[in-house]
């Protein structure tokens, strides 16, 4: 049974709820293109550009982790955090596992400070093969 998904901002239709929900049932990182796949397989008529909009809108509401893969693409996932966070995703698998950082935070501050910038925010997205994929070569 599919779950509702996160909560979409602005109209709510058939085909933003079906992208939500869509979401909600994956746990790996998914393009846009990904998601309209998967929705059109499983017969919701949902356009790619209303699939994009709609993650464009939970991203802008802090309901989807949005990541850039190595050629640009964005890749997004429902967040499994209120709380600022970081990534670490697996280059092979596309497994992602959310991680607090600290020592980021705190060098991100200092370095900000330091050349007199305020209200500053950054993401870290972390690549690397897991334990998995590496027992697998």
């Amino acid at each position: 049974m599919a779950t509702a998904g996160p909560p979409v901002r602005g109209r709510s239709t058939r085909q933003r709820t079906a992208v939500a929900a869509a979401l909600a049932e994956v746990e790996e990182f998914r393009s846009a293109q990904e998601l309209h796949d998967m929705l059109k397989h499983r017969g919701d008529s949902v356009g790619l550009t209303t699939v994009y909009r709609t993650l464009q809108s939970l991203a802008d509401a802090g309901e989807v982790d949005v990541l850039r893969t190595d050629d640009g693409e964005a890749v997004y996932r429902r967040c499994h955090s209120d709380d600022h966070h970081h990534h670490l995703v697996c280059r092979h698998c596309g497994k992602a596992v959310e991680v607090e950082g600290p020592a980021v935070e705190r060098w991100a501050e200092s370095v900000a400070a330091e050349h007199g910038y305020v209200d500053v925010r950054h993401t870290v997205e972390i690549f690397g093969t897991c334990g998995d994929c590496a027992a697998a070569k």
